[in-house]
């Protein structure tokens, strides 16, 4: 019986010995799994942090090289000031210095890859941007960075580095072209820009519409000859020509108004090139989205429409004029704010907020639908009206600065970008034909634009567009920044990669070879140089009549519209103008007295007209301070009399104020001195009062 007990209780443990054994052999194997994969997880962990810090020292790298070239540029454009060489360009000059480095990162660098871990066996039937692969239980995320040839498979390691040098278009819009366009607003100078404003509207709108559609007629005609002859290797529709006229119809003289003002080339001229180039490139971005909405009905997408070219011209006014009132209203609200806040006593926040409220009018405009181009062109045009008159001294500095040394690196930096992509873009389409065609197309475009143009005006002008003025111009049509960021926006398909190609030889062409024979261009044409603005306008006066401007050229609508912002928008917007309590019903006194700042009551005796150098009219103007109106003759003898409205004045007067724009009229008794004070933001340097 004892024999048998120990018998069981030996098999009992030795029983429990072998499960004691087992689970612990299953303990060890289960602690080796898990610990080689954390080993693996952290050899995965490790390896990928040794990539990611490899990719920031090659970005890095990349954003040297950018850097590296506008110092480059910047040190060059000091020696040509210096030697006083104007036959380069500083714009011209960036772009040579992104072609050498573009041809180094091309053809002389080249980034050691393993080709043996690209797998090639994954089918898809698109391209999705971003595509999540499940491998071992473990998902990744990859990120579509474009589509290559199949000759280009094996030589992935030198496309990598050039993909790094491309940036996302999206960076061209959203953080380069606002300062740009910006600080042509900002900084339009408004006195000989109204004095031509029918003229550069007519240019801006109506001659970019025309040189949109002849360049989209003749370029059509080029492919279909293309297609005839087999050199046309994709689709290439009508509507592709029409976008393609529009976006190189967008003129950007940078080179030509830089000369223009350190030669000081007649003012009128001036005005007209640079107030066409700031209103064309908003006219072509709006033009080219509206060639994109086309739409017709059907399965041919393709087809001439009556109705979806009447849709795409009402997306036109729609965008345009959306676009227009979201700038004007976002330079009203922040007149507002730096009016009726204390934040001038804050320099740093007063600034901060200024530049914020300008930049983000172009995102908001993009976020809308709009085109935010147009709205920050008019907000900076606004800003300069209305704010500017609110900002303490040392924000008016540092806003003008700002915004000045943003277009300066933006510019340069654009024009250094364009010599690069020349080499670095990887689906460059370029066919002989279709670019002798563009160049042919780009002339015949812009002469549409010009000469008939300057025909019909001058049926209505006293001061003619002369025939050298008219050369001039057409040979100043440069292409730049706008054509560049527009055309590279897209280039899926094999029309816009073509488009883009072309473009870029289209503006290459331009700057180095327009732009740098403007200084013998203007000697052939003998258009006259060293001439003062200040001067001019004084001969201008002694004159009279022979200088004085027509009522074609200052428009009635202008005029009423100057009366109603000298009188009820200044005094509401800024510290200047007349009190409202002198222009508003009485019945409005509260809000007059509540909307009018402290300073108009301080200057109530005091006329100071911040916006006469807007004026250029033929009629009389009345300007309405207190129990005061105070006018003027065509003598120049000042009246005045009792209350009343603003009137009308006469054209003598109008061009007396445009010309004496850095005086103030002050009224102290009976006398009246002489100056008046020109609100506009001024420019330290003149050559960057200029869109570059």
């Amino acid at each position: 019986m004892v024999l048998k007990v120990t018998v069981n209780g030996w098999r009992a443990a030795r029983t429990l010995w072998l499960l004691l054994l087992v689970s612990l052999s299953v303990c060890i194997s289960v602690c080796r799994a898990t610990s080689s994969r954390e080993e693996d997880s952290a050899m995965e962990n490790i390896v990928t942090e040794k990539k990611a810090e490899e990719s920031h020292r090659q970005d890095s790298a990349d954003l040297l090289i950018f850097i590296m070239l506008l110092t480059l540029t910047i040190l060059t454009i000091w020696l040509f000031k210096h030697r006083r060489f104007r036959f380069l360009h500083e714009t011209g000059l960036a772009m040579i210095y992104g072609l050498i480095v573009g041809v180094i990162l091309r053809y002389g660098i080249h980034v050691p890859r393993d080709i043996s871990n690209v797998t090639m066996s994954c089918h898809v039937n698109a391209s999705p941007a971003t595509l999540l692969v499940n491998v071992s239980g473990k998902f990744y995320e990859y990120t579509l960075k474009g589509e290559i040839s199949a000759n280009e498979v094996n030589d992935v390691q030198d496309n990598e580095m050039l993909r790094k040098v491309t940036f996302d278009p999206e960076v061209f819009f959203n953080i380069l072209l606002p300062p740009i366009i910006f600080h042509a607003g900002y900084s339009l100078k408004r006195r000989h820009f109204f004095r031509n404003m029918g003229s550069i509207l007519a240019y801006a709108f109506l001659g970019t519409v025309i040189s949109c559609f002849i360049i989209g007629l003749l370029m059509y005609g080029c492919v279909m000859l293309m297609k005839q002859m087999g050199q046309l290797g994709g689709d290439f529709f009508f509507t592709d020509c029409l976008f393609f006229g529009a976006i190189v119809s967008a003129t950007d003289p940078v080179t030509v108004l830089a000369i223009f003002n350190e030669l000081q080339v007649d003012v009128d001229l001036y005005a007209l090139l640079f107030g066409e180039s700031v209103l064309n490139d908003a006219v072509a971005v709006v033009l080219s989205s509206s060639i994109v909405a086309y739409q017709p009905q059907g399965d041919n997408s393709h087809t001439f429409e009556v109705m979806a070219m009447l849709k795409s011209f009402g997306i036109f006014l729609g965008v345009f004029s959306g676009s227009f009132a979201l700038g004007v209203a976002t330079g009203v609200v922040t007149a507002l704010v730096t009016k009726f806040t204390k934040l001038r006593d804050f320099q740093l926040l007063e600034t901060a907020l200024f530049f914020l409220m300008s930049w983000s009018t172009f995102l908001l405009a993009e976020a809308c639908g709009f085109t935010g181009v147009v709205a920050v062109l008019f907000c900076g045009i606004t800003q300069a009206h209305y704010t500017f008159n609110n900002l303490s001294p040392e924000s008016q500095d540092r806003t003008k600065q700002l915004f000045e040394l943003l277009n300066f690196l933006a510019e340069n930096f654009i024009f250094s970008y364009m010599g690069l992509t020349l080499f670095t873009f990887q689906n460059h389409v370029f066919n002989p034909m279709f670019i002798i065609g563009a160049f042919i197309a780009v002339f015949l475009g812009r002469a549409a634009n010009i000469y008939p143009l300057s025909f019909l005006l001058n049926l209505g002008r006293r001061n003619k567009i002369r025939s050298n003025f008219q050369h001039m111009m057409m040979f100043a049509g440069l292409r730049g920044a706008m054509t560049f960021a527009l055309s590279i926006r897209d280039t899926a398909t094999y029309a816009r990669q073509m488009m883009f190609s072309t473009t870029l030889l289209v503006v290459f062409f331009t700057v180095w070879i327009c732009g740098g024979g403007t200084t013998q261009m203007l000697s052939c044409q003998r258009i006259r140089v060293g001439v003062d603005s200040d001067q001019d306008n004084s001969m201008s006066i002694a004159e009279g009549s022979e200088r004085r401007s027509t009522k074609q050229e200052s428009a009635w609508l202008f005029r009423i519209w100057y009366n109603f912002d000298h009188n009820y928008l200044k005094p509401i917007l800024t510290h200047s103008g007349p009190p409202l309590t002198a222009t508003l019903p009485p019945c409005c006194g509260p809000l007059a007295r509540f909307l009018t700042s402290p300073q108009a009551y301080e200057n109530e005796c005091q006329l100071k007209d911040d916006d006469s150098d807007l004026i250029l009219t033929d009629g009389d103007i009345n300007l309405t301070y207190g129990d005061i109106t105070v006018s003027t003759d065509a003598s120049g003898a000042h009246t005045s009399s009792g209350p009343a409205f603003a009137g009308a004045a006469t054209s003598d007067d109008l061009d007396r104020e445009l010309a004496y724009g850095d005086h103030e009229l002050v009224m102290r008794g009976t006398r009246l001195v002489l100056p008046m004070d020109d609100s506009e933001p001024p420019f330290p340097d003149p050559r960057h009062g200029l869109r570059m």
